[in-house]
């Protein structure tokens, strides 16, 4: 069978792309290998009409309704090889076999590279954090670390400085310059030069973080930027022009959400912009009917048959 879209990861993107053709009735089918980026979390907030839902909850009715329309086909599987193949592509699956499909929408998603520290991916999505607005209400008040990871980090420790008193932990890196320092005296951000030895408390409860010389920093949730890494190769593999974003490489798309392989878009954490569920799922929502309105209105000149087969 030749599908008109082939969708390649099952989580907020992914799906919510995927609805959008579902509902024009066109042929579509979802790979998903059952690790979401977020799978770490207990509850998911800020999501419209879903606050303080788990995760997994919300990606098995997200399926389930989309299982509804008989257009859909959904396979939990990895997709790990894919090319061009004439007018369509070619994926071939983890589980055995390939399929075909008119337009690609790659919604994998990225892997969280965490920083080598004891008791960091222990507490990761629980009290070791990313988004303050997806976790910061339900620490609002604590003492609060924010780890220097990356240049953005600065910016996060200001921001989180919002939900409660913030420590910046240097972990022996560079301090901030002159006006950052000003900033966060304004804002009465700590700064804490010393090398980390790790974090403590009864997991997954956090305690403090542990410096070197023995002393223990008491902080209730530790947020820090991640650097990530595609989940995939994918787009390595179809020659998809890829961009740096703040946190590690991702993918380029146009305003269509079109990326620089005709017919393969991209949408999620992927791209650059997205930072929590409610924006990939948005995001995902504009990629879907990007992606069907591409097969209709896309260039005369390689305008693709309307009938499926």
């Amino acid at each position: 069978m030749l599908y008109d879209a082939l969708v390649i990861g099952g989580s907020y993107a992914g799906l919510s792309g995927a609805m959008q053709i579902a509902r024009s009735g066109r042929p579509v089918c979802v790979l998903d290998g059952g690790r979401p980026r977020n799978r770490f979390a207990a509850h998911s907030h800020g999501f419209f009409g879903q606050d303080g839902q788990a995760p997994r909850q919300m990606i098995a009715r997200a399926r389930a309704d989309l299982a509804a329309y008989p257009n859909v086909t959904l396979l939990d599987t990895l997709a790990t090889r894919a090319r061009r193949d004439g007018d369509a592509f070619c994926v071939t699956l983890a589980s055995g076999g390939t399929l075909r499909a008119r337009k690609l929408l790659l919604a994998y998603g990225v892997v969280d590279l965490l920083p080598d520290l004891p008791g960091v991916a222990e507490r990761w999505g629980r009290t070791v954090l990313h988004c303050p607005y997806c976790h910061g209400y339900e620490v609002r008040g604590e003492r609060l670390g924010v780890l220097s990871v990356l240049p953005q980090s600065t910016h996060q420790a200001l921001l989180i400085s919002d939900w409660g008193p913030v420590t910046f932990f240097l972990n022996g890196g560079p301090p901030p310059d002159a006006v950052t320092l000003a900033k966060f005296a304004q804002r009465g951000i700590t700064v804490e030069p010393a090398p980390i030895l790790g974090l403590e408390g009864d997991l997954p409860a956090l305690e403090g973080v542990r410096l070197t010389g023995g002393p223990l920093v008491p902080v209730g949730a530790l947020f820090l930027a991640s650097r990530v890494r595609p989940a995939s190769d994918l787009a390595t593999q179809l020659g998809c022009a890829p961009v740096d974003g703040p946190q590690g490489p991702m993918i380029q798309t146009d305003a269509g959400k079109q990326t620089s392989v005709p017919g393969v878009y991209a949408a999620g954490d992927l791209t650059p912009g997205i930072g929590n569920a409610s924006m990939a799922a948005a995001d995902g929502v504009f990629a879907g009917a990007s992606l069907h309105q591409s097969l209709i209105f896309g260039p005369l000149s390689a305008l693709e048959p309307v009938a499926s087969d």
